[in-house]
């Protein structure tokens, strides 16, 4: 009794599983008294698989005959018999990557086995009238699926398996593989518009748009006062007949306003109409669109859009022009075979290969008004001349004074900038020899540097006028020991008159370049290279001080939140949804209730502009619940 038992456990959980192999196991019972064990069994199912089945063996199972059965064995020795992919394909004449595709398509609820071939060779007959709608809605080019879910909402129930048959008696073949863009839907099954192209608000008057990404209009008052419209016209950067130049640059700007991973994540924000139509446009352009742009982008282009942009951004007062700190940043290339050069990167302490820029950053306001990229080797000691080109191109009769580290330039070129009258704040490189002098140096005088943060505010320091290799005449030496550091500091000026206390004290602010290089790492995602190709390099760092600009003046605005960085201001404010309802001359952008829109309420959006110059001049009007 107790085998009668496990036998009947066995067979109930074969049955309750719908294990084919309880047939074998059936087949094998010849006694009709084990037959009678399973009483408790619907025995017409048990009649119907021994008729089925009784003139087969264990090569039903191991040998399948139908493609069905063989893909059910094959998984079913996978995750029942444990058997690995390389062993299962051998037993079944699959191949290794087939049969982890099976398992994949299993996993994820892809493959279906309830409805097996008819293995009398009988067909299931059907009449000319669905011959015929299943063949016209194939002139449409829709799958197989479609078409059965179609039949089914008529009241016709038929296979897929059927409708593919009648389609290849047709002569119809196979669609090939096609993915949701392709079939015209995205994720959320939303109608995708065929092309990206430009639109008005008087085309969309009477909508209202439900915007994901909402938080990009929070800049419109903004780019309105850079007057971007007048940038982008100055700089000369191309367009299409379908998309404008200002359409595509507002599309790389709004991309970096999100903080979006890179150009190729696109995809996310692709089918978002809002977005669309922050850019003039009813979607914004593929991923291919918008990489083929920037590659058209030369370094003209990119010197005078950046020029333009600067300038608008001076003559709103961005800028305090007293002092501009330097520094070069690595962004690195992970590719087995690139043309680029190996440089210093800072942050991974090696040499790598990449695209070495050099960032300009006002010190004062922290903001970048000046970048350069496809910088060679022997390029890299005179991208302060250039600088210092660009900036008298800009601002005419204002020389700040500059601040880099030692490494940035040469000594004859810090002699170039003493020559042309324009301070300067570096490093001395310190040597074995030179280290040995410090103990030799007197007098030593003690300072305090006025600053609340400051670890270690009264260093000592000592002053002499020293001259310097390739350096014509002398420079002001300042070397600070009890700083905190282990080795003492040796810094070098042009600047005889300005008290040790000011020079010492501002040399440390250098580092908020750094910080603002680090800040677009992270949110910016400057490291994130999707190519080697130089240009798209350049045109990424100068989108990259355009966005982190317009991030700086709206965190002006927000009460307690005008020294935070912008991944703090796009968490708090600019992450957001809306509802935005158009007119043919205004705008109206809805912002649901969030525990800072109080914040955003008091924003004087009455005194910055509300006109839109790129959609028609029409008013955008922001409401906060």
């Amino acid at each position: 009794m107790n085998q009668i038992a496990h036998i009947q456990k066995e067979v109930h959980k074969s049955l309750f599983y719908e294990d084919p192999c309880v047939t074998l196991f059936l087949l094998r019972m010849k006694s009709c008294f084990l037959f009678c064990v399973f009483n408790y069994f619907d025995v017409n199912i048990l009649n119907v698989i021994i008729h089925k089945n009784c003139m087969r063996d264990k090569n039903f199972f191991l040998q399948p005959d139908s493609e069905w059965q063989r893909r059910y064995e094959a998984l079913r020795a996978s995750f029942v018999d444990r058997l690995p992919a390389k062993v299962v394909a051998d037993r079944f004449g699959y191949s290794q990557g087939y049969i982890n595709y099976l398992k994949h398509q299993f996993v994820h609820g892809k493959l279906d086995f309830n409805e097996p071939p008819p293995e009398d060779g009988k067909r299931r007959r059907v009449n000319a009238a669905t011959r015929s709608k299943i063949c016209s809605w194939r002139e449409h080019n829709l799958s197989a699926g479609e078409i059965t879910q179609l039949l089914s909402e008529e009241g016709i129930d038929i296979s897929v398996r059927t409708v593919e048959r009648i389609l290849a008696e047709a002569g119809y073949s196979k669609l090939p593989r096609r993915t949701k863009m392709k079939l015209g839907l995205t994720q959320r099954d939303a109608e995708v518009p065929a092309v990206s192209e430009m639109v008005s608000p008087s085309e969309l008057s009477g909508q209202t748009l439900d915007c994901d990404a909402a938080g990009v209009f929070l800049f419109a008052p903004f780019i309105e006062q850079l007057n971007i419209l007048r940038v982008v016209k100055d700089a000369g950067l191309p367009g299409t007949k379908v998309i404008g130049a200002l359409n595509y640059f507002l599309s790389f700007l709004a991309l970096k306003l999100l903080g979006t991973e890179r150009y190729a994540r696109v995809w996310d924000n692709s089918f978002d109409p809002g977005l669309g139509l922050f850019a003039g446009l009813n979607v914004l352009p593929k991923c291919t669109s918008i990489t083929s742009y920037s590659y058209s982008l030369d370094s003209v282009h990119l010197l005078k859009l950046q020029k333009s942009f600067v300038k608008q951004a001076a003559k709103l007062g961005l800028y305090d022009n007293s002092i501009v700190n330097l520094d070069f940043h690595t962004v690195p290339h992970f590719g087995d075979e690139s043309e680029l050069q190996s440089h210093w990167a800072g942050t991974r302490n090696k040499r790598m290969k990449g695209a070495l820029t050099l960032f300009s950053q006002d010190a004062e306001s922290k903001r970048i008004l000046y970048t350069a990229a496809d910088i060679h080797k022997d390029e890299a000691d005179d991208q302060v001349l250039e600088f210092l080109s660009f900036w008298k191109s800009v601002k005419r009769g204002v020389n700040p004074t500059l601040m880099f580290d030692s490494k940035v330039t040469t000594y004859s070129h810090l002699s170039l900038l003493n020559w042309q009258g324009v301070k300067f704040i570096t490093l001395r490189r310190r040597g074995k020899k030179l280290l040995e002098q410090v103990e030799d140096l007197q007098p030593w005088s003690r300072i305090n540097i006025s600053h609340d943060k400051r670890k270690y505010p009264n260093p000592y320091v000592h002053e002499s006028m020293v001259g310097l290799k390739d350096y014509t005449g002398e420079v002001r030496q300042i070397v600070i020991k009890g700083n905190g550091r282990e080795k003492p500091t040796f810094l070098i000026t042009n600047d005889p008159d300005t008290p040790v206390e000011m020079i010492v004290g501002d040399y440390p602010r250098r580092w908020r370049v750094e910080n603002v290089i680090a800040e677009g790492v992270k949110f910016f995602s400057l490291n994130a290279l999707s190519s080697p190709i130089l240009t798209k390099v350049h045109f990424d760092v100068v989108m990259t001080m355009i966005a982190d600009t317009l991030y700086s003046m709206l965190s002006q605005k927000l009460r307690g939140f005008e020294s935070c960085d912008a991944p703090k201001i796009f968490r708090n404010f600019v992450r957001r949804k809306a509802k935005i309802t158009i007119d043919s001359e205004n705008l109206t952008v809805t912002y649901p209730r969030k525990a800072h829109s109080p914040i955003l309420r008091d924003v004087p959006w009455h005194r910055l502009s509300s006109k839109l110059s790129w959609l028609e001049d029409c008013q955008v009007n922001l409401k906060f619940k």
